[in-house]
């Protein structure tokens, strides 16, 4: 997600000064009286990222008392980044992964139990901001967001190199591991803000959906973009045995061609330079889009009630936005 690209479809001055309040909050709340467990910590951090969520959750936060509640809904993008973070420590141990957002990964550069505690450090941190300065409910909510996302990533594990998962296999993934943290995003901002409960509820299946098309597209893109684009080696969810929605899709149609291919790619006997082609044909990439589109009308269903906000167009584009990045 490129930044400038984003601020084109969200163009609220406020949005992006807060994101940079943000920034700064989140390594004051990162820092540790142990210097090392900092610079662990804050490692990915400051490697940047795209801030996805706390952008949702600004966002949403315009839709209640945003002037009054402002420090609060800060805090609210501030709560999911750090969980978003702490999980990524976490997938990269799982993943044995050496480069993250374009940077040697922290289990690399450290260890494995190293980039576990830090991961671990950055949910308790999440969750002490949010007792601290968000309430009950909102503790309550990023612990059960927290649970799904373990749910999920348990599943894709599970899976792994498994050539007979069905799509809704993955679906249940996604929606564990990604949806249910930008759901929350959306929820997180809107009850930060006070917004009135049904524009909660609206926002909240937002989010749920456009979590899905976030990932499916970032699915999509692993299989279509360089590996200098990307940040880690194109194609990485193959070798790693994670099959997405275009392999599933490649499955459905020619079962035994892609068994074989995908077989091959495990066993090390071809480079996956070589076959990926075979997974971005028009036909698969076009059907990998329909399903997406489903999930977009479900969004903007969700949110009819919110037409009349100057919000809603902005809801609308980043959809849009997260479908055309795979073009």
């Amino acid at each position: 997600m490129e930044s400038n690209e984003i601020k084109k479809i969200i163009p609220f001055n406020d949005i992006w000064e807060n994101l940079e309040v943000l920034e700064n909050r989140l390594l004051e709340v990162s820092s540790s009286s142990n210097e090392y467990l900092t610079s662990i910590s804050q490692y990915l951090i400051k490697a940047g990222g795209k801030r996805f969520r706390p952008i949702v959750t600004s966002l949403a936060g315009k839709f209640g008392e945003e002037e009054k509640n402002i420090e609060k809904i800060i805090d609210a993008g501030v709560c999911v980044e750090l969980i978003h973070i702490g999980s990524l420590y976490h997938d990269d141990v799982m993943d044995n992964a050496t480069t993250r957002r374009g940077v040697e990964s922290s289990n690399s550069k450290w260890n494995s139990t190293l980039s576990i505690l830090a991961g671990d450090y950055l949910l308790a941190r999440s969750s002490e901001l949010a007792a601290e300065n968000l309430g009950l409910e909102s503790v309550k909510l990023l612990a059960s967001t927290y649970a799904e996302l373990v749910e999920g990533q348990t599943k894709e594990l599970n899976l792994a190199f498994n050539l007979e998962q069905k799509i809704d296999d993955y679906l249940n993934v996604i929606e564990g591991k990604t949806a249910s943290l930008i759901r929350t995003s959306a929820r997180l901002g809107s009850l930060a803000g006070s917004a009135d409960s049904d524009v909660i509820e609206a926002l909240s299946s937002w989010g749920w959906n456009c979590g899905i098309i976030f990932q499916i597209s970032d699915d999509i893109l692993d299989l279509t973009s360089d590996s200098e684009t990307l940040g880690k080696p194109a194609g990485n969810d193959i070798l790693e045995g994670t099959y997405t929605l275009p392999v599933l899709i490649a499955l459905s149609k020619d079962q035994g061609k892609y068994q074989e291919i995908l077989t091959e790619i495990k066993e090390k006997k071809i480079n996956i330079e070589n076959v990926l082609s075979e997974f971005t044909t028009k036909e698969i990439i076009d059907d990998s889009k329909e399903v997406i589109n489903k999930y977009f009308n479900q969004s903007i269903e969700s949110i009819y009630s919110l037409k009349g906000h100057e919000l809603f167009p902005v809801l609308e584009n980043i959809n849009n936005y997260l479908i055309n990045r795979t073009n």
